[in-house]
């Protein structure tokens, strides 16, 4: 099962050049950049591990891509994000999001539907790796 979150995800992988562009694109923006991994995928993790801080005064895509070439190296496999933060109306909003790395084997997550009393519906999630 592929994960599909953020930008592009319906897309193939990027290419580290491809990424190169976005951050640019970003930076041009004045959006701050932060990477983030997990290895929970569940759409409903919100709560992914910040690599280091963002990085509010860059303005290189070099200088991301190192970082992210760390965070790679220290977590092979794992689910690597890039954000965007927007920070234009006082606060930080992230305008872009997309994934930069996976694992080789992503895991499967199957939904189960179930009814019950007064036609309500319950949910429940089963991760397979």
């Amino acid at each position: 099962m592929r994960i599909t979150q953020g930008c592009f995800s319906f897309l193939p992988d990027l290419t580290d050049e491809q990424i190169s562009k976005q951050i640019e694109y970003c930076l041009k923006n004045d959006w701050a950049i932060g990477l983030e991994y997990t290895d929970d995928p569940h759409p409903r993790n919100t709560y992914w591990e910040m690599w280091g801080l963002p990085m509010f005064d860059l303005h290189d895509p070099k200088g991301v891509m190192m970082e992210l070439e760390d965070c790679r190296k220290a977590h092979p496999e794992s689910y690597i994000r890039v954000n965007a933060f927007d920070s234009t109306r006082g606060f930080e909003t992230v305008r872009m999001s997309f994934l930069v790395n996976r694992p080789k084997t992503e895991p499967t997550i199957a939904m189960s539907r179930m009814d019950t009393v007064g036609r309500s519906q319950r949910y429940a999630w089963q991760v397979t790796r």
